[in-house]
């Protein structure tokens, strides 16, 4: 099993050190010496003042995030949480990922999603109704750009001729990319253009607000992973090598009050039973003294258990 945690910028207003340079630094280090593989950012740029009130958060830039925690570690990974693709032209993302991959000598996963908040969209100047094409689309493009010179493309929303796009990512042939979200139409996406799913635990009102189907329980992962498999074998593709991300709600959350390290355990043992490669631990954000602490805590109970 391998482990990730998103940067913990849970609420408005963030705590100041955590949004400085500063403080990315010391908690990509923090992340990578207690054992963890990777660290990601979510993708916020222009979120509503009505979202925040109602319990969002502040975010930074993912890219430049990631690039100042590339900068002080050596073996962390660097995985969003997640882009929205449809926020972007898909050849400024294959730009800015191929320069994070290359600068971080091969540590980057693109990990990405459809996106939920219409205002968000509004603001970016993007069509919220168009953003299930624009992410197909943009899964077509940068993979092409990563793996090709003068590439024509020619789509509903992105038309390009004889681009060539260097220097390339430093993975080969190209870094992995991730596709976030429950429905059967991301696990299509991972089938047809990724190397892992990343759903998240969402009970029926979560998943209603954040438009996509719920995942209340283990039953609900196991039909969604037997249906990935389904979908790969009609493709005649090998789903043996996909990684499945997802958080582990057994034990309860760590680093918070009646937190049972055992349970968690127990229930990373379920979850690799059932295909899960990769393991999204929240943790909390109110310092980073007390994040590097509670680090160090599930280094300690979990992961020095577990392995």
């Amino acid at each position: 099993m391998r482990y990730a945690m998103t940067y913990p910028m849970l609420s408005h207003p963030s705590d100041p050190v955590l949004t400085s340079g500063t403080g990315v630094g010391a908690v990509a280090v923090a992340t990578e010496a207690a054992g963890f593989h990777a660290l990601g950012f979510t993708d916020h740029p222009a979120p509503t003042q009505r979202w925040l009130d109602a319990g969002g958060h502040d975010a930074l830039d993912p890219f430049v995030a990631m690039g100042f925690a590339a900068a002080r570690t050596t073996t962390l990974r660097l995985i969003p949480n997640i882009v929205v693709l449809p926020y972007r032209n898909p050849f400024l993302v294959a730009k800015a990922g191929a320069t994070l991959d290359r600068l971080s000598e091969g540590r980057f996963t693109l990990a990405v999603g459809t996106g939920y908040l219409k205002r968000e969209f509004a603001a970016l100047g993007v069509d919220f109704e168009e953003r299930k094409d624009l992410v197909d689309e943009g899964l077509e493009v940068v993979r092409a750009i990563w793996t090709g010179d003068d590439v024509t493309y020619e789509g509903k929303h992105f038309s390009a001729r004889g681009i060539t796009a260097h220097p390339r990512p430093f993975s080969a042939p190209h870094p992995p990319i991730w596709i976030g979200g429950n429905t059967g139409a991301a696990r299509r996406r991972v089938v047809a253009h990724g190397d892992g799913w990343c759903p998240f635990a969402a009970p029926a009102a979560l998943a209603a607000t954040a438009g996509t189907a719920s995942l209340d329980s283990t039953e609900a992962l196991v039909r969604g992973i037997e249906d990935l498999r389904r979908r790969c074998d009609e493709a005649g593709r090998d789903w043996s090598g996909l990684d499945i991300s997802i958080t582990n709600l057994a034990g309860g959350t760590p680093g918070h009050p009646g937190f049972d390290a055992d349970a968690y355990v127990d229930g990373l043992e379920k979850l690799a039973a059932l295909g899960v490669t990769w393991v999204q631990v929240p943790l909390p954000g109110t310092s980073i003294e007390h994040l590097t602490e509670e680090l160090e805590r599930f280094r300690a109970t979990v992961i020095d258990v577990f392995g």
